[in-house]
């Protein structure tokens, strides 16, 4: 997919949060379902958190601002970006992730944070040096270009696992 395919998608993604977040009602929204798992507001402040930190590692890259590596993409890593989706296996959060309840409104902040990052860091990815990359906890060292492809694919996962947690509240 384009630097530009990418990007709309992103901006898609990003639109669905929106609405999504509009749709719910403000007693879910900090909710943990039955059976476990985040609640919607722990959802937001991970993929949104995640976003940010993915986008400081594209600058990175493109500003060839990385400890030289000559390490690749891990097997997740390649599945992951050939298929644009997480391989179909349960997987435990990464240690040290921390998820907090956010409010609807911190949420909100964070969905412009990110729009705004992503339409700064887009002028740098095209020219980003492909052989510079920075480490991603799973997926391996990563490039600009696939550092972006990550964020889209993130960004569509969480979408996921927001209709997974809408159907356990019942929601339509």
């Amino acid at each position: 997919m384009s630097i530009a395919k990418e990007h709309r998608a992103i901006e898609i993604a990003f639109d669905n949060y929106r609405e999504w977040l509009d749709t719910i009602i403000d007693e879910l929204f900090t909710e943990t379902p039955s059976g476990g798992g985040w609640s919607p507001a722990e959802v937001y402040s991970h993929v949104m958190k995640a976003t940010l930190r993915s986008s400081i590692a594209i600058e990175r890259c493109a500003h060839s601002n990385c400890p030289p590596t000559n390490q690749g993409l891990s097997i997740q890593g390649r599945f992951t970006l050939l298929f644009g989706c997480f391989p179909p296996v349960r997987i435990k959060s990464l240690d040290g992730i921390i998820v907090e309840k956010i409010s609807k409104e911190d949420a909100r902040n964070l969905i412009i944070k990110c729009r705004q990052r992503v339409e700064t860091i887009m002028p740098l990815i095209a020219n980003a040096p492909a052989d510079i990359r920075y480490k991603h906890p799973r997926l391996g060292m990563l490039n600009a270009r696939q550092w972006f492809r990550f964020t889209r694919i993130h960004l569509q996962h969480h979408l996921k696992q927001l209709e997974q947690i809408k159907r356990k509240f019942h929601i339509a």
